[in-house]
């Protein structure tokens, strides 16, 4: 059978592991997939780096559009990344008649409805695996293992770089800014680590997978987005106190008032395995009707688990290349025309718990008058923890826990209380979230 050719957009770190790992695996990946699968034509703006990674016998370009265009090509997998470039070929792609395998999170969760109808009326594929999650199968877990649930929620820990920092701050007493150095002279982190600290990498990947879970148009203009570049070593340490590690989270869930869309810094208890989940690894927790709790586990980045996600896209859109497209799985788990019209709550509407941290004078009638403030808010507290003065200052740590309180009361809460006289400075808010099986 004639073998299916690729052109490849980016010879970078998952593009020369993508080719790796189809050389490597070349035998066992036919026979998966039914024919082999063939590297044609490579485009890199450094063409004698891409000669030295795959040496002789592949075509090799500077100019992106002939492969987009290139007559023999089958499938474009573009792994160049940004926004603008990337969609401007994938959409060429897609308009010759190619079918497109991306890794890239940021165009999708910004343009994927645009690149999605232009696939369907061309009647190509467009596919995934790779842009959440590295390595973790997350995205045909949602579309195909999960499909008989109705998906509740879904967590992860989706961002490698800051579960890296948040880990080495817990369990180093390191700085924020300590870690962050770290992260970048490791590779962890980018010389621009903006994406990854303020959560904006991870709103991409929640967006897209918020969108097969519940079958909504994507919309990461509505996440929610908070980094961890705020967090001090004094919060981790006292959540660890208390029983909890803090991670940045993806969060989704789907209420009776709408869906919840967001990305922060979250206490989990630390008995959870999604707590214990270190450096730049990856995990996703993923509620269903039917399974319950189910957990997904790997590296979220890196050559080769990421090119592992590209190979199994190859590999899907070889098996189904000659199918009607009627009979392929959609890109978003279910017709284009069933997408639901379900708002995304905004943040002061949505309920969880938390964690406040603040510092008051250590006399009587503070915390009289914390409660106070938190009651009238119909606000209900778990635990209130006021700690030991430090040596030859009159202010405490006072850490405070509530039960499930709506966001925009929490908030209403935190400018009254720091309005007292007693209250010195700043209170520090963090959410709680138990991702209990009930």
């Amino acid at each position: 059978m004639k073998p299916i050719n690729i052109g490849l957009l980016g010879i970078g770190t998952v593009g020369s592991g993508t080719f790796a790992v189809l050389k490597r695996n070349q035998a066992e990946i036919a026979r998966r997939a039914g024919r082999e699968i063939v590297i044609k034509i490579i485009a890199d703006r450094d063409i004698e780096k891409a000669r030295r990674i795959v040496g002789d016998g592949t075509l090799i370009t500077s100019d992106a559009n002939e492969v987009v265009t290139h007559p023999d090509v089958d499938i474009v997998v573009e792994l160049i990344g940004g926004y603008t470039t990337a969609k401007e070929l994938t959409l060429k792609a897609i308009e010759n008649g190619k079918h497109v395998v991306t890794a890239n999170k940021a165009m999708l969760a910004s343009h994927g409805t645009e690149i999605f109808a232009a696939a369907e009326k061309q009647g190509v594929m467009v596919a995934f695996e790779a842009a959440v999650a590295g390595g973790i199968p997350i995205i045909k877990a949602l579309r195909e293992g999960l499909t008989a649930n109705r998906i509740e929620w879904i967590a992860g820990i989706i961002n490698g770089t800051g579960n890296f920092i948040l880990s080495e701050m817990r369990s180093k007493g390191l700085s924020f800014d300590t870690v962050l150095e770290q992260a970048k002279e490791l590779g962890y982190a980018e010389a621009d680590p903006t994406f990854d600290i303020e959560g904006i990498d991870a709103a991409h990947k929640i967006s897209i997978m918020a969108s097969i879970a519940f079958g909504i148009p994507i919309q990461f203009d509505k996440v929610y987005t908070e980094g961890i570049t705020k967090l001090t070593g004094e919060d981790i340490s006292y959540a660890e106190e208390l029983g909890y590690r803090i991670k940045l989270l993806g969060i989704t869930k789907k209420t009776s008032k709408g869906i919840e869309l967001r990305v922060h810094p979250t206490l989990i208890p630390s008995r959870r395995l999604i707590a214990n989940v270190e450096g730049v690894m990856n995990a996703v927790v993923v509620k269903g009707d039917a399974v319950g709790p189910t957990l997904y586990y790997g590296p979220g980045a890196g050559a080769e688990p990421t090119a592992s996600a590209v190979v199994a896209d190859l590999v899907d859109v070889t098996r189904m290349h000659t199918a009607d497209p009627k009979q392929r799985v959609p890109h978003l788990g279910v017709q284009p025309n069933l997408l639901l019209d379900i708002p995304i709550l905004p943040m002061e509407e949505v309920e969880t718990s938390y964690y406040l941290r603040l510092q008051a004078l250590d006399r009587p009638g503070v915390l009289a008058d914390i409660t106070c403030i938190l009651a009238e808010l119909e606000i209900s507290i778990d635990a209130m923890i006021q700690k030991e003065p430090k040596k030859n200052e009159e202010q405490v740590d006072i850490i405070v826990l509530t039960h499930l309180s709506i966001e925009k009361n929490i908030n209403a809460a935190i400018t009254r209380i720091e309005e007292l006289s007693s209250v010195m400075g700043k209170i520090t808010r963090i959410r709680l979230e138990e991702l209990s099986s009930k």
